[in-house]
């Protein structure tokens, strides 16, 4: 097993312009809890025997279970019921190292050994040799039952495997041994081992050796030491506990925060928290005939499997989550509140303040599938989507406003209800943030009594409905359906330009985020931080109405802030935007913006603005790896880049959407930073979809900590890219 680097690897590819859907391994996790009222759920070894049974030792015993199943069975009596330490499995035997002894369990009998004095932690069976040993002693089994062994070797001893050639390599807390019947050897010096704390060990193809422990992994060849690997190589703890070789040839390093594995290319990945593993802490690892990693930790046991998968398969595989879990009556796109964490059987549907938006993403998203396959039955979705956008509007009753969200009237538990605020409380909030508004009422119900609708709509939204407004117009809609779109998108407008550009709740003052006046954003300090990024909200809307409907209203209101008002000169400093005002939540707001701007704007200086804009603005993005922004990018430009990119990360994203805490803090292989974004703490390289919290676009992709696993998301976020590249022929 050569290593070039044990750097996370990126091979120098060419940009590919198209991406032919091909099958990859789709890894994904499997949980094992054991019990946790008896400390059995703390896994101490692991082995898997020749009918792919799985067996544990615990704190509280031996435990079994069998294949296909999910129940543990306890295999010690309860008399000899106690602490376990070590299993191994070999044709048709599985040795058992506890606290009173060893026991052997072949042809479904269960037999205490004669010889070995308990504890037993550590067994490792060459050919027809047993060899056992623990703190009392070190035992030897050639066929004729165990004789005890008389060389000085630690006690402490934490792993034992096969040197390959009829002796063992022995690792301790107090170093390395190595054994054989002519003598045995210690190492343990600081230029023979990273430290004098070793855990695991495993031979590699190249028959190196690897020996974990305090510090990281040393290779070891020709009786030296040839290599270390540390959290810089991309170990996520010093605290290396186990080492395993993988069928695939990868080499398994666990930790106590989560497990790495090593490919003979020279990458590298990581596995950790309970999106992979029931505890972050590896205690042992084992590998099943189909190469799944058996993985016991502090928690219970974790299998992390892997199966063949196309992309099609893939979105096929969310489309059904989608619609099972994640699209609430009228026809909302949100997503799903687990009862129980991280249990989806617990799912119940549940409001969102950008149910809007997100909904605008999945009509986007669906007008994109049905571009390119003409399925019906994406069509018809289309429909119902824009048909639930639509009623947000006509639910408030006015001709222009239009709701966040709403749910069933019956509904005893919403988000941020109805309440009252003090004079001393408004007092407090309008220092905080002078143009705090204080929403007593924020959900109302509708006039037939069927709804609860919520208020207080905020500028996002508007970005999110425009953004799927324009992909159904252009994509799906037939003439009338067409007009009936325009329609609704000039009394939206309409009612911004009654109200001075602003979007006017039914109290008859401006919403807390929607707010585009230039008396606003040009002429009042605290409007400062939204000027450059509104301005490009307003010209868009405007240009979008005036497409839509060709009244020359919008365009005249278009030009007039463009050439009175400088909107133009403003959304110039969108890419300048001072650190201490840029959040990630914008740049996605911008990059729904741009397709309109670029698609409806005929004016050729007014064009090529726009378009040096957009390349200037995805060359400060190129880095986030973000799909949806690139094919963005590609639709707006009619080009073909940052594909490989995309790709990875849909091939990458993992299956389960649970939004596990996760916490990068507690990896020692990166750093915490603050950039992109100052205000957040952020993880120093861009991690994985794999290793990310469940995505939402609108969330930054480089942040340190964060996640909720009572929240199942909705895989739109995946969906749509996917569908914009096969429409834009970039995946076939």
């Amino acid at each position: 097993m050569a290593f070039i680097s044990c750097e996370r690897k990126r091979e120098a590819v060419s940009e590919k312009t198209d991406y032919q859907d091909v099958a990859f391994w789709q890894e994904y996790h499997e949980a094992y809890p054991v019990d946790s009222q008896t400390g059995a759920n703390e896994v101490r070894s692991i082995t898997v025997d020749d009918q792919s049974d799985i067996w544990i030792a615990t704190k509280a015993g031996i435990f079994q279970k069998k294949k296909n199943t999910n129940k543990w069975v306890e295999i010690l009596s309860k008399e000899d019921k106690g602490p376990a330490f070590a299993v191994t499995a070999e044709k048709g035997v599985v040795w058992l190292g506890v606290w009173n002894g060893l026991y052997r369990f072949q042809n479904h009998k269960l037999t205490k050994v004669a010889g070995p004095v308990g504890p037993i932690s550590a067994i490792c069976i060459t050919g027809k040799v047993v060899f056992v040993l623990g703190p009392n002693g070190f035992w030897i089994d050639k066929g004729n039952g165990f004789i005890r062994q008389k060389d000085q070797i630690s006690r402490s001893v934490r792993d034992v495997i096969s040197d390959n050639h009829n002796g063992l390599w022995i690792a301790t807390d107090v170093g390395l041994f190595h054994w054989t019947e002519n003598g045995t050897t210690h190492y343990y010096k600081a230029d023979e081992l990273i430290s004098g704390y070793a855990k695991g060990l495993a031979i590699d193809t190249e028959q190196k050796l690897w020996v974990g422990g305090l510090g990281g992994v040393t290779i070891r060849a020709n009786n030296k030491k040839e290599k270390e690997l540390k959290p810089e190589n991309g170990i996520p703890s010093v605290y290396v506990t186990s080492v395993k070789y993988a069928p695939d040839s990868s080499m398994w390093v666990g930790t106590q925060t989560g497990l790495v594995r090593y490919r003979a290319d020279g990458s590298h990945s990581v596995r950790f928290t309970r999106r992979w593993l029931m505890d972050d802490q590896v205690n042992d690892i084992a590998f099943d005939r189909d190469g799944n990693a058996w993985i016991a930790t502090q928690q219970g046991v974790s299998v992390i499997k892997k199966k063949k998968m196309t992309l099609a398969q893939k979105s096929d595989f969310f489309y059904d989550v989608l619609m099972k879990r994640h699209i609430r009556a009228p026809w909302i796109a949100g997503q799903a509140h687990l009862e129980i964490a991280g249990d989806t059987t617990s799912w119940k549907p549940e409001d969102d303040d950008n149910d809007g938006e997100y909904t605008g993403n999945y009509l986007a998203m669906e007008s994109f599938r049905y571009a390119a396959t003409k399925n019906r039955e994406a069509k018809e979705n289309a429909k119902r989507a824009f048909g639930f956008l639509k009623l947000l509007k006509e639910v408030t009753g006015t001709t222009g406003f239009f709701a966040r969200t709403i749910v069933p009237s019956d509904w005893k538990s919403v988000h941020d209800g109805n309440r009252t605020f003090t004079e001393r409380e408004r007092a407090d909030e309008l220092v905080k943030e002078p143009r705090f508004k204080p929403v007593e009422i924020r959900w109302h119900k509708s006039a037939d009594g069927k709804w609860l609708w919520k208020g207080d709509t905020s500028s996002d939204e508007m970005c999110g409905h425009m953004f799927g407004y324009f992909f159904y117009y252009t994509l799906v809609a037939d003439e009338t359906e067409k007009k009936i779109i325009a329609a609704h998108v000039a009394d939206i407008v309409d009612h911004l330009m009654k109200n001075n550009l602003n979007l006017v709740d039914i109290d008859g003052t401006h919403t807390r985020w929607s707010v585009w006046s230039p008396d606003k954003l040009n002429r009042d300090p605290e409007w400062l931080p939204d000027r450059n990024q509104n301005s490009m909200e307003m010209l868009t809307f405007l240009k979008l109405a005036n497409h839509m409907t060709g009244q020359e209203k919008y365009q005249k209101e278009y030009l007039r802030l463009i050439n009175e008002e400088h909107y133009l000169e403003n959304m110039a400093e969108v890419t300048k935007q001072n650190p201490a005002w840029l959040i990630y939540f914008d740049v996605v707001l911008q990059a729904y913006l741009y397709p309109i701007l670029m698609k409806c704007e005929k004016d050729p200086e007014r064009l090529n603005f726009y378009r040096n804009h957009l390349e200037e603005w995805f060359e400060k993005r190129k880095a986030d790896h973000n799909p949806l922004i690139n094919f963005i990018y590609d639709y707006s430009l009619d080009k073909k880049s940052e594909l490989n990119n995309s790709v990875d990360f849909l091939i990458d994203t993992p299956l389960d959407l649970i939004d596990w805490p996760i916490d990068h803090s507690k990896r020692e292989d990166i750093k915490v930073v603050r950039t992109p974004v100052l205000e957040d703490v952020q993880v120093s390289e861009l991690q994985p979809a794999s290793l990310r919290m469940a995505v939402r676009w609108d969330k930054n992709p480089w942040t340190l900590a964060g996640g909720d696993p009572h929240t199942e998301r909705e895989p739109v976020f995946w969906l749509l890219p996917y569908w914009m590249g096969r429409y834009l022929g970039m995946i076939k």
